[in-house]
């Protein structure tokens, strides 16, 4: 179609505009499904729904409605729907999320001999990539058309084949094109950064005139992903300008590499230089908090989305749950919780979660029972959480009742996490040979965890038969784990069994294998969070630590403590 027929058929289909002008407004001002019944039979009273015009705003107002079944029936009734009215609807099922359906109706538009517009194609590229077949056909209508010039278009092809994973063929459209805008240079850098080809993303993005914020977020967001976190960093201090996507990139990049207190030093900084945060920066930020255990800081985080007029959605609400549950502030969880509008599977898994782990398995349980109430299905995460609550409790019926009603009510299959629980729940109970025979029945091949839960509820019952299958079994798993070592020979030493104790030594020293590095602890002090671990002397305070701690025994002396031994081998 060319410009004057576009034209032409604009005029044609608008000749009663100014006449009609309450018409439109009737069509516009529709508030409700009921409304665009209305507003069609006062269409077809005036004989309305037979101009192009008119249909377009009113498949339009279908859309946002979800009434494309009103639209669809009316435009079947029109003479000569035009290309405005088949674009209308090829976005209107686009948008309402039946891609297929588009299709079907720019197949419809084809034998109807309506000539597609630009506009058809931007919205029929991103419906193709629901069928790939039709996509490549689409892209040979479009150079056949001559729309093979068109920016916006071709930058869509880009997205349809880097969307498939097909790179190539996204870089053949980059190439082919004689025009392209910064849009299209971002598009064909992400697409390297979905595969996770960075050395390609980066050198396109320096053929760039200028870097702009999206490409710098872009190949921010794609190191974070790869764990290369120092050349992030580069990036980010590169930036001329930052914007909220970037500050929240840095964060998010740092909580997904566990290095939580990289991501609330960047948030203070961020605030500090009077960027506003979004809900996705808050959320990530309390997560940060939630990692490192530092209530004081999250407390303060939490203020700040009160104070900054934050609604208190389902994903800041699970967020501080979470937080607060794995600060050990649980009256503050549910406060939150129950404070929370409205509560979807991830803030009930929050607090299910939380109450497993304080202790609180019967409270767990009644949670779940509410959750059932209110209509939300569990999922597998939640069971893992009330499993593992049974499992501290020592609820063994409580926890077999649960995991048959996970397959029986719910159709969920047990997954690895869920055969640990049972095990650890049968195992820290005494019934040894329940697990092992749980185990038997696996339908997946038994992990390290597994038989780890087996073994240490082996430990606690002094089931050395046992133990020394699950530590057969952990050998050809985990070899170099000096953890398992440590309980077979704490069991050995137990029995006086001195042979063995120096046998697995042994091994050990043969394998080269010495204890793990012990677990770090954190504080929080000024808003800095300061990590810690056994013999390190990393901090730059370590002197004075290691002064005070030598005090701290002396005192501990002369209180009459004296250092407990026993299992120590």
């Amino acid at each position: 179609m060319n410009a004057l027929t576009t034209v032409s058929s604009l005029r044609r289909c608008s000749t009663s505009l100014s006449v009609n002008l309450p018409i439109l407004q009737l069509i516009k001002q529709c508030s409700s499904p009921k409304l665009l019944e209305s507003a069609l039979a006062a269409m077809v009273k005036t004989s309305q729904n037979q101009d192009c015009f008119f249909m377009n705003q009113f498949i339009t107002a279908c859309t946002s409605f979800n009434r494309l079944d009103l639209a669809v029936s009316t435009m079947t009734q029109m003479k000569e729907p035009n290309v405005f009215v088949y674009n209308a609807l090829i976005k209107g099922f686009l948008t309402c999320s039946h891609p297929i359906r588009s299709l079907e109706f720019y197949v419809r538009m084809l034998r109807d001999s309506v000539s597609p517009s630009s506009y058809t194609y931007s919205s029929l590229v991103k419906a193709s990539l629901f069928d790939r077949g039709f996509g490549e056909s689409v892209h040979a209508h479009v150079w056949r058309l001559g729309f093979c010039f068109h920016v916006q278009i071709q930058t869509t092809l880009i997205v349809f084949y880097s969307s498939l994973g097909r790179i190539k063929e996204a870089r053949k459209v980059f190439d082919e094109m004689p025009e392209r805008d910064d849009f299209t240079w971002t598009t064909m850098v992400s697409a390297y950064v979905r595969v996770f080809d960075m050395d390609s993303a980066n050198a396109l993005a320096n053929q760039m005139s200028e870097k702009n914020g999206a490409t710098w977020n872009c190949l921010i967001d794609g190191y974070m992903k790869l764990g290369n976190v120092e050349v992030a960093e580069s990036f980010f201090n590169q930036m001329p300008v930052k914007d909220i996507i970037t500050w929240t990139s840095m964060i998010k990049g740092y909580s997904c590499n566990k290095r939580y207190r990289e991501a609330i030093s960047v948030f203070y900084k961020m605030t500090e230089e009077g960027n506003v945060p979004d809900e996705v920066t808050m959320s990530s930020v309390i997560s940060a908090c939630a990692h490192l255990g530092v209530l004081d800081i999250g407390k303060e985080v939490h203020m700040h989305t009160v104070q900054n007029g934050f609604v208190l959605d389902v994903y800041i609400g699970s967020a501080l749950v979470d937080m607060y549950s794995k600060c050990g502030s649980l009256n503050r969880a549910l406060l939150v919780f129950f404070n929370l509008p409205k509560k979807n599977l991830f803030c009930w898994n929050s607090i299910i979660e939380g109450l497993a782990a304080h202790g609180y398995a019967r409270e767990a349980l009644k949670m779940l029972g509410k959750m059932e109430v209110e209509s939300v299905k569990p999922n597998a995460v939640t069971f893992v959480s009330v499993l593992t609550a049974c499992t501290h409790a020592g609820l063994v019926e409580e926890g077999q009742k649960v995991y048959r009603s996970m397959s029986e009510e719910y159709s969920i299959v047990s997954n690895i996490e869920h055969y640990g629980c049972m095990v650890a729940l049968f195992s820290k109970a005494g019934l040894i040979q329940e697990a092992l025979e749980l185990i038997g029945s696996m339908e997946l091949e038994p992990n390290a965890v597994i038989w780890g839960a087996l073994l240490d509820g082996c430990r606690l019952h002094k089931n050395l038969e046992v133990a020394e299958i699950a530590f057969k079994k952990l050998m050809v798993l985990e070899p170099r784990n000096s953890g398992y070592y440590s309980l077979l020979v704490s069991m050995y030493a137990g029995e006086n069994r001195w042979r063995d104790v120096a046998e697995v030594r042994g091994r050990m020293r043969e394998l080269g294998i010495e204890k793990i590095c012990p677990g770090t602890s954190w504080i929080e002090l000024d808003k800095r969070v300061h990590m810690f671990a056994a013999a390190d002397k990393s901090h730059p305070a370590s002197d004075e630590v290691y002064l005070l701690l030598d005090e701290v025994y002396e005192q501990m002396g002369l209180a009459g403590y004296v250092q407990e031994t026993e299992n120590v081998y």
